[in-house]
């Protein structure tokens, strides 16, 4: 028998946004139960979301825009919502930042404190806030115009709370490519200029600019890692390899289709910028064919994931979020008032392996607030709420199961089972019987991923919120996300390769 340990995490009345300028719990008259609502993921109020956008540090706040569509719980014409928190753990949702106009839609983009006053749109004591943005002219498109994707910037002197456009928009014309946005914009010191980087079609472009208003092109990256089209919501940012002093660069690209386990999904490379080329790392190439994949998340459901602008030095770290859909089935899932909800915020790391430099990710330690006392667990436990947080250890010398991991069920039959297969030597997800499938042929099934680590001791970090589940493996290499639609709440736990009763810890929000 091998050894365990278990922590069970329960995570009751968390607070998150609900109306402007208002968090309540989903327990609040306010805001009644609905059905598949996360307690503590960021959802809009209502109507449609899909990609982050705009995430930026300003004076004690984490902003994040979304494309958002305040019309209908299906993809429209897209604006930028908008939510700040103070601790990456409840938002206050508020009025939406950007509207479409004569230009287009308002489609993804980043946003950026232009310290200073590089644009000259605001000043050295009060910097402004810059989103950047791409333009999308529909009817270009339906003419069947090649260049109606343009970018754009607007301004805030606020911290985010109304915008000003650019009089001078586009700031960046369309060569004649039809797939031609996404910028992720960010300051380059070595350079002294600004870089921004974004998705065409299927590769990546980078421009540079002294003044985020005047563009000029400066190379682009091709031929590596998966070519599932549209290449899409790239971003590129420096990281130290834990441990070694040496600063990497990495490049995060998301794809609408052909991921790992079908659908949207987010690949990254590791390598070096100059300021002007991003060139692979050797290390990192190992193994790497040219059309295939190191994926950000394994899991189905974490796509268009970019990362916070304007962490403060002294925090340091790389701060991700992502939409929790996939684009074979985000428009017809089976909520009402309300479409998606992003992951929970993760900072994201290298570390060096035997097989290369590689990324991993985990929960933000902010989420630890939300815990609190102790209790006692066993093999199967009763659940007052599908909410909670799993850590699970396992110890794999003379383990004589093939799956350990855990199961969610309800009264009706339905589960999800969640592990790591050792015949296979993979963690999955299956989700075929977890509660409504009916609305997409590519939703039910049972998704994995490839362990990466050979230590004997495997753990599992997990979030579970009502209708989604993340995974956190052997701290943080291999990760999975997915969504589920059970008709009645999880309500018993059963863990699987374990016999006894265990000690764990109980958390609650105060």
């Amino acid at each position: 028998m091998h050894r365990y340990l278990l922590y069970l995490v329960v995570l009751t009345g968390v607070i998150f946004a609900c109306q402007p300028s208002t968090s309540v719990s989903d327990s609040s008259p306010a805001f009644p139960r609905e059905a598949h609502r996360p307690l503590y993921h960021f959802t809009p109020d209502s109507m449609w979301m899909n990609d982050p956008n705009g995430m930026v540090y300003y004076e004690g706040e984490y902003h994040l825009f979304y494309q958002y569509y305040p019309d209908s719980t299906v993809w429209g014409p897209m604006h930028w919502g908008h939510a700040v928190s103070k601790d990456l753990v409840r938002w206050e949702d508020l009025p939406v930042a950007l509207y479409p106009d004569e230009h287009g839609l308002i489609f993804s983009g980043s946003a950026v404190i232009d310290w200073n006053n590089t644009s000259e749109l605001g000043s050295k004591d009060h910097p402004a806030m810059v989103a950047i943005f791409t333009y999308h002219d529909m009817a270009g498109e339906q003419s069947g115009k090649n260049d109606f994707q343009t970018q754009g910037i607007a301004y805030s002197l606020d911290k985010g709370r109304t915008w000003t456009k650019y009089t001078d928009n586009p700031v960046l014309d369309n060569p004649g490519m039809r797939d031609f946005r996404d910028p992720k914009v960010f300051w380059h010191q070595e350079t002294q200029q600004w870089i921004m980087i974004f998705a065409a079609g299927d590769h990546i472009r980078l421009y540079q600019s002294p003044n985020l208003k005047d563009w000029t092109f400066a190379s682009e990256f091709r031929g590596w890692g998966n070519q599932g089209r549209p290449w899409e919501c790239p971003d590129l940012f420096p990281i130290e390899v834990e441990g070694s002093g040496v600063m990497q660069w990495v490049m995060i690209v998301s794809i609408g289709k052909g991921a790992t386990n079908g659908g949207s999904g987010t690949q990254y490379f590791v390598g070096n910028f100059d300021g002007t080329h991003f060139t692979l790392d050797p290390q990192f190439q190992k193994g790497l064919k040219r059309d295939s994949a190191y994926w950000v998340d394994w899991g189905k459901d974490n796509y268009a994931g970019v990362t916070w602008s304007d962490i403060p030095e002294e925090d340091g770290r790389r701060l991700f979020i992502g939409w929790m859909s996939n684009w074979q089935y985000a428009t017809v899932v089976p909520t009402e008032k309300w479409r998606s909800a992003m992951t929970v915020p993760r900072q994201l790391e290298l570390i060096d392996t035997k097989s290369g430099t590689r990324l991993i990710s985990n929960p933000v330690e902010e989420l630890k607030a939300l815990r609190s006392d102790r209790v006692t667990l066993s093999k199967t436990q009763t659940l007052a709420e599908s909410t909670g947080e799993l850590i699970l250890s396992f110890d794999l010398e003379g383990a004589q199961e093939a799956v350990l991991g855990f199961v969610l069920s309800n009264g009706i039959g339905e589960k999800l089972t969640v592990g790591f297969d050792s015949e296979d030597n993979v963690f999955f997800v299956d989700r075929s019987q977890a509660g409504k499938t009916s609305f997409s042929k590519a939703f039910a099934g049972r998704h994995t991923a490839p362990r990466s680590s050979d230590n004997q001791q495997l753990n599992l970090h997990v979030f579970i919120d009502r209708a989604s589940v993340e995974i956190f493996a052997d701290d943080g290499r291999t990760v999975l996300t997915e969504i589920f639609f059970p008709n009645e709440d999880f309500t018993e736990l059963e863990i699987l390769g374990v016999d006894q009763l265990v000690e764990g810890i109980k958390y609650s929000l105060q």
